[in-house]
């Protein structure tokens, strides 16, 4: 995978197939990078490749990305290194799916750039509903890999930055209040579990202006009618 610097940042990506573009915003919390979609049920890299143009990256601090980390980091500082790789790249505009932690990144992407985005699909996305500590435990385990108290970052700057990432309510990038202002047609397919809570997926498509909710597919006897929807509904958007 080639490597996009920027600045001291250095975002690992790849490109797959040719068509309008879709930014891919892989599963796995912190550890979000592009590999991780070839474990999910349904997989872009597999089902789009051959309409789409796919822009798949591992996430700062995930796969074999890097880049510094500050305690006045937060999302914002992943939405920089999305619109960053973007303009590298030299795409205007693009659709967006995301899974997991993929569906907080796309409402931050939404929030102020919604011209940008032609669509967004979103898969079981990540949100608060009497479940903050296991996103705490998620982020522990995952900074026990990065904490270096002498070169950095240290545990006083990781433990910044996980409340930075982990203290929002709802779906953690945005308000109720900013997903109402959403114009931009949204399919979620629904979350069940402890950190994809049913709430978030419903509570998205009842405040947004043009959502669509899926709530059964993880199941193989759904996959192919949902995979044939996913398709259409990018392309209807295209």
């Amino acid at each position: 995978m080639p490597l996009f610097e920027n600045g001291h940042t250095r975002i690992s990506y790849d490109t797959e197939g040719e068509g309008p573009p879709v930014l891919l915003l892989a599963p796995g919390g912190m550890r979000s990078a592009n590999n991780l979609w070839n474990n999910m049920p349904w997989n872009p890299r597999k089902e789009l490749k051959s309409k789409f143009q796919l822009i798949g990256m591992d996430q700062r601090n995930a796969g074999n990305s890097t880049g510094p980390i500050t305690e006045d980091d937060g999302w914002d500082t992943y939405k920089q290194d999305q619109i960053a790789l973007l303009n590298h790249l030299e795409i205007e505009t693009c659709h967006l799916v995301g899974m997991c932690i993929g569906g907080p990144f796309i409402a931050n992407l939404l929030k102020e750039n919604q011209g940008r985005f032609k669509s967004a699909v979103m898969l079981q996305p990540v949100g608060i509903d009497h479940n903050r500590e296991a996103f705490y435990e998620m982020f522990d385990s995952w900074s026990k890999e990065i904490i270096n108290e002498e070169l950095g970052p240290s545990s006083r700057t990781m433990e910044r930055f996980k409340h930075n990432m982990w203290d929002g309510e709802f779906l953690l990038t945005v308000s109720e209040e900013d997903i109402k202002h959403v114009e931009t047609p949204l399919l979620v397919l629904m979350g069940d579990d402890l950190y994809h809570p049913q709430t978030t997926s419903r509570k998205v498509v009842e405040l947004a202006q043009n959502a669509i909710l899926v709530e059964n597919w993880k199941d193989k006897e759904y996959l192919q009618l949902v995979n044939h929807s996913i398709i259409e509904f990018l392309l209807g958007h295209s």
